[in-house]
């Protein structure tokens, strides 16, 4: 009976921890800054840990002017396809969910901001220098005081082509995509379409308490906690059906972000990938220059990699990439043919140009500062004009050492000789052969060697 007994309560305590239990946890993710692979990256690996985890609720504490559209809709796709419901809360007080932020709010199932924040300015701002028609100027009421029909806030939105907005074909594109975009979302939301459409046609923002107001968002809330107790209740809607949300008496776990998403933080910064690659560069530079020094060209290597890797994730102009590297190459070119600085300064004209260009958006919080171009530049030409200009001079400097540098060295006689004898050529003993006899003590010049016999002849 006891037996039994035991057997029943060890299979109850299995049947106990086999079964999925849900944890009464919610994990709230950080993101400050723009919005990149780094975070997208971060952010999607954090909900699906969420989800094996089997937490509650995710929230997503978000602070951003924007980022890349690419990794942005990574992120959507991942809150959209999250079997647990996912709450995005622009937070603390003074943060904002611009451009990007703005997208990933309306895709949330549950959309909260604190107190003096803001969202909007959805425009996607990195197409918008390309060029075409200037904006229209704002009509002028005829003389019966009426506007004409042409240049009414409605009848611009329905022609696609609001006032202030760039009229090329490759804007108004963009511009179109992204409105459809986020009136999707705001639809599937059951959120505010039409402001969202005019975030993005007419970068219009709003405040928290505007946006609540404007069925934007969904909650204001001092902090996670004040969030918790205002969405307790609410019914959001999954993929897998509506649920009703139980956020009460739930413990809060902060999950930081681990060493891959450092990682790729660090070296996805537009400065950080820029100075990895000219690292790589002088680095294969100084080991093609000084073969066998080996640690150069590895470190080189490496950072070259992690450079090519990061910039691939980035909007970069090729074009950029390779007046950069003709000008390193034309810099080079002058260490090893002085043409009297002309190489050099096209060098370095064209070096500063491609930095400039490298980066091909206006986006916040990417572009490459002079601050940082200018100095890296000085830096560049003084390496090549320095460094390389030493080891190249170096290969040309006479031998000094081996059996090459015996040609023309001079020894002394150590004994009388007919043809061959004994001398000391470079502190060294030499076995000699002369066409001549030599005395001991003459001075002789070493005309050739054959194998460890030296050819020499008397100096008069």
């Amino acid at each position: 009976m006891a037996t039994i007994l035991k057997l029943t309560i060890w299979a109850f305590l299995f049947l106990l921890y086999a079964l999925p239990v849900q944890a009464d946890s919610v994990h709230v993710l950080t993101v400050k800054g723009a919005i990149s692979p780094a975070s997208a990256d971060y952010l999607v690996r954090g909900i699906n840990k969420a989800v094996d985890a089997q937490a509650r609720l995710v929230v997503i504490e978000l602070d951003t002017p924007g980022g890349l559209d690419t990794s942005m809709r990574d992120i959507i796709k991942a809150i959209l396809a999250s079997p647990i419901p996912v709450a995005t809360y622009v937070s603390p007080k003074g943060a904002r969910a611009a451009s990007a932020g703005s997208y990933i709010l309306y895709a949330s199932h549950i959309a909260a901001m604190a107190p003096a924040t803001n969202l909007g300015a959805a425009t996607p701002v990195e197409l918008a220098p390309s060029g075409g028609a200037p904006p229209e100027k704002p009509a002028t009421p005829d003389k019966s005081g009426e506007k004409p029909a042409s240049t009414s806030p409605s009848q611009d939105a329905t022609q696609g082509a609001p006032q202030g907005v760039l009229q090329d074909a490759k804007t108004k594109k963009a511009v179109h995509d992204a409105a459809a975009y986020i009136r999707s979302l705001a639809e599937l939301r059951g959120r505010n379409a039409d402001w969202a459409e005019r975030a993005v046609r007419e970068a219009v923002s709003l405040s928290a308490e505007a946006a609540l107001q404007a069925k934007v968002v969904d909650v204001v809330a001092e902090n996670v906690d004040d969030l918790l107790k205002q969405i307790h209740g609410r019914k959001v809607k999954l993929s897998s059906g509506e649920i009703t949300l139980d956020t009460v008496n739930l413990t809060v776990t902060r999950i930081e972000p681990d060493w891959r998403s450092k990682l790729l933080s660090v070296i996805g910064d537009p400065g950080i990938a820029y100075i990895l690659m000219l690292l790589g560069i002088y680095g294969l530079i100084y080991e093609f220059s000084n073969p066998g020094m080996g640690f150069p060209g590895v470190m080189g290597g490496i950072c070259l990699l992690l450079a090519l890797f990061a910039l691939q994730l980035m909007p970069i102009s090729y074009v950029g990439l390779a007046l950069i590297i003709l000008g390193v190459a034309l810099m080079v070119s002058e260490a090893f043919l002085p043409s009297f600085g002309v190489l050099g300064l096209g060098g370095v004209v064209a070096f500063i140009i491609g930095s400039v260009m490298l980066i091909d958006t206006d986006l916040p919080g990417y572009g490459i500062s002079w601050a940082l171009i200018v100095p890296i530049a000085a830096t560049t030409v003084l390496f090549i004009f320095l460094i390389v200009g030493m080891a190249i001079r170096a290969r040309k400097r006479p031998v000094v050492t081996g059996s090459e540098e015996l040609l023309g060295a001079e020894g002394e006689v150590l004994d009388d000789m007919q043809n061959e004898g004994w001398a000391r050529v470079h502190s060294e003993l030499w076995q000699v052969r002369s066409s001549m006899p030599l005395v001991r003590g003459s001075k002789v010049l070493v005309t050739a060697r054959h194998d460890l016999i030296l050819e020499v002849k008397p100096i008069d």
